[in-house]
């Protein structure tokens, strides 16, 4: 895999997904994936659990990627999540792909903060 590949991947997720077609956004999986959200301790196995539940999400989920890091069958991607238009909350999606396909993905989202005053000084620019 490259960083232009496993972009393509999840942005064709993000796109089928915020349409409501779970089964073509899943197409990125393999059948056999695991997914993880370490933060509940949650774990599902095989796509056809967690793309059940992501039908029934009671939210309207929005998606964007920041940055796409990794080589070979390993990836981080930095995201932005934001549910039923509230405040973005970012962190890294760890994903491992078996050929074209993730074969495991562990999501950690967390709130934003304004920064501290006291480092100003210390900050690059935007």
């Amino acid at each position: 895999m490259d960083e232009q590949s496993v972009r393509a991947a999840l942005e064709h997720y993000i796109r089928f997904s915020a349409a409501g077609d779970e089964d073509r956004a899943s197409e990125i999986y393999c059948e056999d994936a695991v997914l993880e959200f370490p933060q509940s301790g949650e774990r599902f196995e095989g796509v056809a659990n967690f793309r059940e539940w992501r039908r029934e999400y009671p939210a309207e989920v929005e998606l964007e990627i920041v940055r796409v890091r990794g080589r070979d069958d390993f990836w981080v991607v930095e995201i932005r999540a934001r549910y039923d238009g509230g405040a973005w909350l970012f962190g890294p999606a760890l994903y491992e792909f078996r050929g074209d396909l993730v074969a495991r993905e562990t999501i950690y989202v967390g709130e934003a903060w304004e920064p501290p005053e006291w480092r100003a000084r210390w900050r690059a620019a935007p």
